[in-house]
């Protein structure tokens, strides 16, 4: 078989079929990359999850967590990003900027996160139910609650969405930018950071932006440089990523009507809600990969990686490996366990905001089913372009109004 877990196939559809045949074949493959050098593809759920928590042998501050080699200038900024280091330097900022993340402070949002999830499906049904789903429905919820979480002012809120949109979508035609416009994005981003780093110093308020300038451990506290970084991680994690986990949910229930029904059915089983949310996780993982770089001679499944060879894990095909998952391309939305990596294998990398994201899915599909007895697909799902990130860029959904 023909491998080629690049960009082009992804926006064709998920290669379940390549990453069915690797788990089986050669679960860690060699791949090359025209113009650029190659890397082995990791494809099982047992080794996706040890090389995530093995931070001394497999790096991201190394050459960043982006499959392709990226310019100097690019790593440099990338390096002072929570997603482009390794302990102990990312212990300690992740020790800081969690006290944005807490319990209590995602509780507070509870309210919030469900009075923006009505209005959009309100929105929704006073257009008779026809709606471009990613931009009608999908990219409102977490760019708002994002916004919301940062402290910036909604007059804003469309800055943020195209900063995002230029950092990650240059491999896509319908966002194409250069490498170098991603740049100048993230440099945007810090002067627009900047700006409200100093409004806070003068003026605190109860945001995370709040929390960071204020963020206290062992006397230690984050820099300028710092801030800005983590407001980056935070436009283009927090939006584009739970954005499209709610694209991907609503198509999975649209082309799994019998799932549809039962949930609209169970509007108030709890317990349902909660697996299938996890389902909604596993079935749309928002991240195709995240790459690590050998940091010494090592051997994984007998086969041997040199020093500096890059190593991607695959989320997807670990989320539908058959001897953790049953049934892994079921769609079951009372599927329990269901231990999936859709946030990361576990360490230190795993997902600052993912009790944030469950509750944006759950409260966003709910109050659309609460609404919409049935939906269906009115025109072509187009895939986003894409070997970092697993985006649906266009889905044209025909909601059918209660009768």
């Amino acid at each position: 078989m023909r491998i080629n877990l690049l960009e082009e196939t992804w926006e064709r559809e998920v290669p379940h079929d390549q990453f069915a045949y690797l788990r089986q074949n050669a679960p860690v493959h060699w791949h090359d990359v025209p113009d650029d050098t190659g890397f082995w593809a990791v494809t099982k759920y047992h080794d996706v999850r040890a090389i995530s928590r093995d931070v001394h042998t497999w790096s991201t501050e190394i050459g960043t967590a982006f499959i392709r080699t990226q310019t100097p200038e690019f790593i440099e900024i990338a390096s002072m990003t929570l997603l482009n280091m390794d302990p102990p330097k990312q212990t300690r900022y992740r020790r800081l900027v969690s006290a944005g993340f807490t319990p209590r402070t995602i509780g507070r949002l509870r309210g919030t996160v469900q009075r923006r999830a009505e209005k959009i499906a309100n929105d929704a049904r006073d257009k008779n139910g026809e709606v471009e789903f990613v931009t009608d429905v999908a990219e409102y919820l977490p760019l708002q609650m994002i916004c919301d979480l940062i402290g910036v002012p909604e007059e804003d809120h469309h800055l943020i969405f195209e900063w995002s949109n230029r950092m990650v979508g240059f491999q896509d035609p319908d966002f194409r930018t250069t490498p170098e416009d991603g740049e100048n994005a993230a440099a945007e981003i810090f002067a627009y950071c900047d700006g409200l780093v100093d409004d806070r110093r003068r003026n605190p308020r109860d945001d995370i932006l709040t929390a960071l300038v204020q963020a206290e451990v062992d006397g230690d506290r984050l820099t300028r440089d710092e801030i800005d970084s983590f407001f980056v991680i935070l436009c283009v994690a927090g939006n584009e990523t739970t954005r499209n986990l709610i694209a991907h949910a609503m198509n999975a229930l649209i082309t799994h009507p019998d799932s549809y029904r039962d949930l609209a059915a169970g509007l108030d089983d709890e317990d349902l809600w909660r697996s299938a949310t996890e389902e909604f996780l596993r079935w749309g993982s928002s991240i195709h990969n995240f790459r690590r770089t050998a940091t010494r001679d090592t051997e994984l499944r007998g086969q041997k990686i040199a020093e500096g060879e890059k190593v991607v894990t695959f989320y997807m095909s670990a989320n539908h490996d058959e001897d953790i998952f049953a049934d892994p391309y079921t769609f079951d939305i009372r599927r329990n366990p269901n231990d999936h990596m859709t946030f990361g294998g576990g360490g230190p990398h795993f997902c600052l905001g993912a009790n944030l994201a469950r509750l944006q899915i759950t409260c966003m599909i709910r109050e659309l089913l609460r609404r919409f007895p049935e939906a269906e697909h009115a025109g072509p799902v187009k895939r986003m372009r894409s070997d970092f990130i697993n985006g649906i860029k266009h889905m044209p959904v025909r909601f059918s109004l209660p009768s």
